[in-house]
């Protein structure tokens, strides 16, 4: 089975994204990945202050690992992707990069967010009929 192409989510650095020199400060790429992971989940129809409203449940980073391969600077476009590499019962695996216009990738991540109930703040079973992958 082939697997699908990643969701890709364009992105425009800033002078908020960056240190004094013009080099995105690190903590902009969490940003940036949350802001794709959000995206993903809209393009598949799941707003989330909606789902949160509707359900008492949230999607939680729970482990992140990153690789910070080169640096991107003020004005760069860059591209996100987000991947699902492993569903659990209560959580999802992604794996995500940032890419520079050119091609070249300028950080791996390994997300891990946990579906939490907000209300007790534990982690509970992804609801069976919400799908978080596009059709084939």
């Amino acid at each position: 089975m082939a697997e699908r192409e990643p969701f890709r989510w364009p992105v425009r650095v800033y002078w908020e994204d960056t240190d004094a020199g013009g080099v995105v400060y690190h903590a902009s790429y969490l940003r940036f990945l949350e802001r794709a992971r959000s995206e993903w989940l809209r393009a598949l129809g799941i707003g989330q202050m909606a789902f949160k409203e509707s359900t008492g449940l949230a999607f939680l980073v729970r482990e992140m690992q990153l690789d910070f391969l080169r640096a991107a600077l003020l004005d760069d476009e860059l591209s996100v992707t987000v991947a699902v590499k492993e569903r659990r019962a209560a959580s999802i695996l992604f794996g995500q990069t940032i890419e520079h216009a050119d091609g070249a990738c300028l950080v791996r991540a390994s997300v891990r967010v946990a579906c939490v109930d907000t209300r007790r703040m534990r982690a509970v079973a992804i609801p069976a009929d919400l799908i978080l992958e596009p059709a084939p």
